[in-house]
């Protein structure tokens, strides 16, 4: 598909987001790796953890009981989180925007012998589902891939039923005001950019083009207004909070400040 690129040219961010993820599917990116059946019979037998976030796993104690759980597993393709909530006990549909990363649930399900739904969507549109239709949705790192985070607290909000919970994770934004673009072997951490980030307009268009070009999944910063306080304006009341850091092989910057936030909010009664 040919494409222009320009501050004020409107571009198919999820359509770009869809085609980057399915290709790291086919490159096997870390987040794309579906679980195996060890991890799985684990879950089965009650020991099980999922991450938000890049390597700290969500406190249990955040979870209810598992067994009969409606459990809608927001933008988490890739066959990891759904299927082992799914071997927990929960009913669990997994909705994503890439279809190859849905084919991992599928994948894990099969094998597995797993009652789990998968659905291809954007996550600021759950038209799919009715009000109140699930008891938990689990929203992994994911939010900073769609330009407008509101629509995404909006429509968990929605589909909670009373009492629900909400769990997310999401991106520290002061990592988007430094140049994280070269290789980490020759980075020297150094201010660039101005908040809130946006792979759109914060770049020049070639710089866009080439990025696009190489897969690069776009991204976009939230301030914390817009990821905290936009949760409690939809409606949640957050109960929890802890903060996460890349591994230092990925993220030069975890060595000096957590990168990654995940929040634990509920739907009133």
């Amino acid at each position: 598909m040919p494409l222009a690129f320009g501050h004020n040219v409107a571009m198919d961010v999820r359509d770009l987001n869809r085609n980057a993820w399915n290709h790291w599917v086919e490159q096997g990116d870390r987040w794309t790796v579906p679980m195996d059946e060890a991890t799985i019979a684990r879950a089965r037998r009650g020991d099980w953890s999922v991450l938000l976030t890049n390597n700290k796993p969500v406190p249990r104690e955040w979870f209810p009981e598992m067994t009969g759980l409606d459990v809608l597993c927001l933008a988490s393709g890739g066959g990891q989180q759904g299927p082992v909530l799914a071997a927990a006990g929960a009913n669990v549909t997994v909705f994503d925007n890439a279809p190859n990363q849905l084919a991992q649930d599928q994948l894990v399900a099969e094998r597995e012998s797993l009652e789990l739904k998968t659905i291809e969507g954007d996550m600021r549109d759950l038209s799919a589902f009715a009000n109140n239709s699930f008891d938990l949705v689990f929203n992994p790192f994911s939010n900073n891939f769609v330009p407008n985070v509101h629509p995404v607290w909006q429509e968990a909000f929605r589909v909670l039923r009373p009492g629900g919970v909400l769990m997310s994770g999401f991106m520290n934004p002061v990592v988007y005001i430094f140049d994280l673009d070269l290789e980490e072997r020759e980075k020297v951490l150094q201010i660039k950019y101005k908040l809130p980030f946006s792979d759109l307009d914060s770049r020049p268009p070639e710089e866009l083009e080439a990025l696009v070009a190489k897969h690069h999944v776009l991204e976009f910063s939230h301030s914390l207004d817009d990821q905290l306080g936009g949760q409690m304006r939809a409606g949640f009341m957050l109960t929890a909070l802890y903060e996460d850091r890349h591994s230092l092989e990925d993220f030069s910057l975890s060595e000096y400040t957590p990168t990654l936030i995940a929040t634990r909010a509920i739907k009133p009664e």
